[in-house]
């Protein structure tokens, strides 16, 4: 018959000299090593600083929001936030998805309508700034013959009238602006608002220059720090290699300096952010010819020069 050995019972929980010695063994044999412990203890460290880094980063720079972002002016004003990445953080704001996608399609960019303030909050939620870039564009009636010495005929599409868009889309914005604790905002305008009778104001029956003005104004009244930018007329042309013109009341469009590239618009606006001269102030802008005089490249400079608040 077998009979039973008795075992006797071992302590399932080994001693503390054991588990050094077991310890020891494994970095001896592994690859884990006392020397890769610490330097992942030292990278630990270095990622938490990094980490903080980096949240610092984010804070020294400023979010700006850009309306009107798919137009000409607005998307160079767009390109050139986006190309400061150590200052800015760009949105943009778009009115459809083809829009969009025409500057990039990123997630930054937010489509919304302007007429509609509830669809344009959460572009505006924690900016900084905000540039306005928002404007009626009138469309050419078909069937226009230059050929036969016609004039061509304009016309605004049904909700897109400058009353609508100049005026209420861009109350809108204020508006949202102010009640979101935007620091400041950059508006662009146009040049000819003091005369009621400007050419302008005949296309379409819009009045576009009036509906700009009242907004202008609307927004020299709200309290939040302003730039107002009127441009002459505007062209496709290279910036930074004009001196640009400041001055008031239209008083340019007397002269024979009425036009600015809408690359140095887009510079300006950018500029406006960076220096206290340039708030509370709205102006005129225009450039002389390329060539004649001396290329602008001291902003503060310029924007001293004005002392109109509107």
């Amino acid at each position: 018959m077998a009979t039973a050995t008795r075992v006797p019972l071992v302590s399932l929980t080994p001693s503390n000299s054991t588990l050094r010695q077991c310890h020891k063994q494994f970095l001896q044999k592994s690859l884990v090593t006392p020397t890769l412990i610490e330097t992942l203890r030292i990278s630990k460290r270095g990622l938490k600083s990094l980490s903080v880094v980096s949240s610092m980063a984010d804070l020294n720079r400023s979010t700006v929001l850009v309306t009107g972002a798919g137009g000409r002016t607005g998307q160079i004003v767009y390109r050139k936030l986006k190309e400061r990445t150590d200052q800015y953080v760009a949105r943009g704001l778009v009115r459809t998805e083809e829009s969009k996608e025409k500057i990039g399609g990123a997630d930054d960019v937010f489509v919304g309508d302007i007429r509609n303030v509830d669809s344009i909050v959460p572009a505006i939620q924690d900016i900084y700034a905000l540039i306005i870039l928002t404007s009626a564009v009138p469309k050419m009636k078909p069937g226009f013959d230059p050929s036969k010495g016609e004039r061509p005929e304009f016309y605004f599409e049904d909700g897109a009238f400058p009353e609508q868009v100049d005026w209420i889309g861009q109350k809108n914005q204020i508006d949202a602006a102010k009640a979101a604790g935007v620091k400041q905002i950059v508006l662009v305008g146009s040049m000819g608002g003091t005369n009621t009778s400007n050419p302008l104001n005949s296309i379409g029956n819009g009045n576009i220059l009036i509906w700009k003005r009242k907004a202008e104004q609307y927004l020299a009244d709200s309290g939040i720090p302003y730039t107002i930018i009127r441009a002459g007329g505007l062209q496709d042309k290279e910036g930074g290699i004009r001196e640009l013109l400041v001055g008031k009341d239209d008083e340019l469009l007397q002269t024979e300096t009425r036009t600015i590239a809408r690359a140095d618009v887009a510079e300006v606006c950018v500029q406006a952010l960076q220096f206290e001269e340039a708030k509370f102030k709205a102006f005129d802008l225009a450039s002389k010819p390329e060539g004649t005089g001396t290329p602008t490249k001291d902003f503060k400079a310029l924007f001293s020069q004005i002392t109109t608040r509107f």
